[in-house]
């Protein structure tokens, strides 16, 4: 399989083509078909990372910053 960049490129490219008005109907269909194949293996890449960073994001011990307890400064409130 290749890469994401590389596969965005060709979704990229496709999109491109598609747009060509000069384009036969069945090549473009051909073109969009792929498309759609490619787009859809790419959102499942990106909930794949979107998981990964879920859990990283979740993992305890990685914040170790003190919670914030102001929400607004003296000067944002006017006083």
């Amino acid at each position: 399989m290749k890469k994401f960049e590389e596969r965005l490129d060709r979704l990229e490219s496709l999109t491109d083509s598609i747009r060509n008005p000069d384009i036969p109907l069945e090549e473009a269909l051909s073109l969009f078909e792929e498309g759609i194949k490619l787009a859809k293996t790419l959102e499942k890449d990106l909930d794949k990372i979107e998981g990964k960073i879920q859990i990283l994001m979740n993992q305890p011990g990685l914040n170790d910053d003190k919670p914030e307890l102001e929400l607004f400064s003296d000067e944002d409130v006017g006083n």
